[in-house]
């Protein structure tokens, strides 16, 4: 095993696979709804293969989530992990947001949020989830309406574009 002590011990530039850790990620992906625990062990041998796969990463981290309970401790190390091997790519600081947000870490979640937002500011699962956050835990600012107009015209679901217009009136509402 190369000498490694851990999985997460990094392998040599030369021991190296990205070729297979990408194909065993996405295979892990396409199973990660029917059969969580072989696209588990498929993401484990992913980051083996390379342990600085991100994407790989954060579906491990997606997988922590989804655990009935979820193990937002372990799906919040992979989301930085994956955060950090991603730096242009919103998913990682969605999901952190996310993790964050179930651990009752409000603050930093909502810091999440904005953070995949600065890296892709038109990421409307962030605007959304930003946006919920603020009004459920009463932190909304004066950008607040804004994203509620954002929503109500492009949200991802009829569901978000009515919440959106609700809250918009609620916000009116003194």
């Amino acid at each position: 095993m190369h000498g490694r002590t851990g999985p997460y011990t990094p392998l040599s530039e030369t021991e190296r696979d990205e070729a297979a850790a990408q194909r065993l990620n996405k295979e892990a992906s396409g199973l990660m709804d029917s059969d969580p625990a072989r696209s588990e062990a498929l993401l484990r041998k992913a980051l083996s293969a390379d342990l600085y796969n991100g994407p790989a990463h954060n579906n491990l981290g997606v997988l922590y989530l989804k655990q009935n309970p979820p193990d937002l401790y372990q799906a919040a190390g992979e989301f930085e992990w994956a955060r950090k091997l991603m730096p242009g790519h919103p998913d990682p600081r969605l999901n952190l947001a996310i993790t964050l947000e179930r651990a009752g870490r409000v603050d930093e979640a909502i810091q999440a949020y904005r953070a995949a937002l600065e890296v892709y500011p038109d990421h409307l699962p962030s605007l959304q989830g930003l946006t919920r956050a603020q009004v459920r835990y009463a932190k909304t600012d004066d950008k607040t309406a804004a994203q509620l107009d954002q929503i109500a015209l492009r949200g991802e679901s009829e569901a978000w574009r009515d919440w959106a217009r609700a809250q918009k009136l609620k916000l009116r509402t003194p």
